[in-house]
């Protein structure tokens, strides 16, 4: 399992990410030559950010101002294979919904227009196409604070347009402890386009490498750098979560049941009811809930409010691991008529070791024709077994 984990600690910009993938190990050549189809050929060279050395990327471009449509048809004329232009013009999109959202129907874009911010934005994307990770992660992301002077004037840290891109995506901010911009609109629509988790902790694994991608200040507090990691982590993938459970010994068993359907539906992994003898001898229930790190504040209030509960504890950023799954739907043939089930297929090692029909169709099937569910399950379970023997589940 190889992993890409971005640490904007910093903030980040475009030039600092695609900077910061070549210093990772993305091959400079290739890169260079795609941003060239669109600019003029980019200069590198290492730079000194508070005493760490780092690749910075000049683009040779001017200033320009563009519609959409010009934006995306300069970006059409980049070298560079079709999943990486698209990959490129999906970034383009959350920055042009952003800016219609803070500013109304844009007619030009001011600086996500000019060519620097096309080169930055495709040599990032064909950079992480060389790379090859299997997934990518993102620490917290420092946007800065104070104001920021750009085309529309003089505006907070983070700038609208950035926050609203923020608002689209999964990344963890922070303000960080520099004043100005540390976060472009261009930086935060690659990382919130390209980041499959954000997580507050490097995951278990090893680190293969390290690149570092500079900005063009240099601030003599904090390294003006974007750090990368390329890590190797062993068998099953992981990720990050958040526990969070409460103690109840007041509330209904219909009450649970309910809050914990609720729970489930409103976005947690899982959630859970355990028996235990709480002080005094008293009976109780332990609630808990396993929720992803962006939903936490969320579904904690939900589980007040359904239990009633004056105090809900947090276990944050725990680590998990986690198989390789899919949900594929199989044909299988019961009493002469061919039905669809969707069934569940876990791997680890590139070999499948979970064949699970989903229950509620199983049973619902069952129910509906007075079979027995197990005898459904079972058809449902060999037929998947057969199919993945043959090579036809893939």
């Amino acid at each position: 399992m190889r992993l890409l984990v971005f640490d904007p600690f910093h903030g980040a910009a475009g030039d600092m990410i695609c900077a910061a993938l070549i210093s990772a190990g993305a091959p400079e050549e290739p890169v260079l030559k795609t941003m060239a189809s669109v600019v003029q050929i980019p200069k590198t060279e290492i730079v000194s950010r508070c005493g760490i050395s780092a690749l910075k990327i000049h683009t040779m471009a001017g200033p320009a101002c563009r519609t959409f449509d010009e934006v995306l048809e300069k970006v059409h004329t980049a070298k560079a294979p079709s999943f990486v232009i698209e990959q490129a013009i999906r970034i383009f999109h959350r920055i042009a919904e952003a800016e219609e959202t803070v500013h109304g129907v844009m007619t030009h874009f001011h600086e996500v227009g000019a060519d620097d911010a096309i080169a930055d934005v495709i040599g990032s994307c064909m950079a992480l196409s060389l790379l090859k990770s299997d997934r990518i992660l993102t620490l917290p992301v420092a946007t800065g604070k104070g104001t920021v002077r750009c085309g529309h004037g003089v505006m907070p840290v983070p700038a609208p347009a950035t926050a609203a891109i923020l608002t689209r995506g999964i990344l963890i901010v922070m303000a960080g402890d520099c004043k100005g911009e540390q976060l472009t609109p261009t930086g935060a629509a690659i990382l919130s386009e390209i980041t499959d988790e954000a997580t507050n902790n490097l995951p278990l694994g090893r680190i293969i490498s390290i690149g570092y991608g500079a900005g063009n200040r240099d601030d003599p507090i904090s390294p003006n750098v974007l750090r990368v990691h390329v890590m190797e982590c062993q068998g099953l993938n992981q990720d990050t979560v958040d526990i969070i459970e409460t103690n109840v010994d007041d509330v209904s068993g219909e009450i649970i049941g309910s809050a914990l359907k609720r729970l489930v539906d409103a976005g947690a992994r899982d959630a859970s009811s355990i028996s235990i003898i709480m002080k005094k001898g008293r009976p109780g229930q332990l609630i808990r809930v396993i929720s992803p790190v962006t939903e936490t504040t969320r579904l904690a209030e939900i589980m007040a409010l359904e239990l009633g509960s004056l105090g809900i504890r947090v276990i944050p950023s725990v680590h998990r691991f986690i198989a390789e799954r899919f949900v594929k739907e199989i044909s299988v043939t019961i009493n002469g008529a061919s039905h669809m089930f969707p069934v569940k297929f876990g791997f680890t090692g590139g070999n499948c070791y979970l064949i699970k029909p989903e229950f509620d169709n199983i049973e619902h099937f069952a129910i509906e024709r007075g079979i027995p569910v197990r005898e459904i399950q079972s058809i449902v379970e060999q037929q998947a077994r057969r199919l993945m023997e043959s090579g036809d589940i893939s």
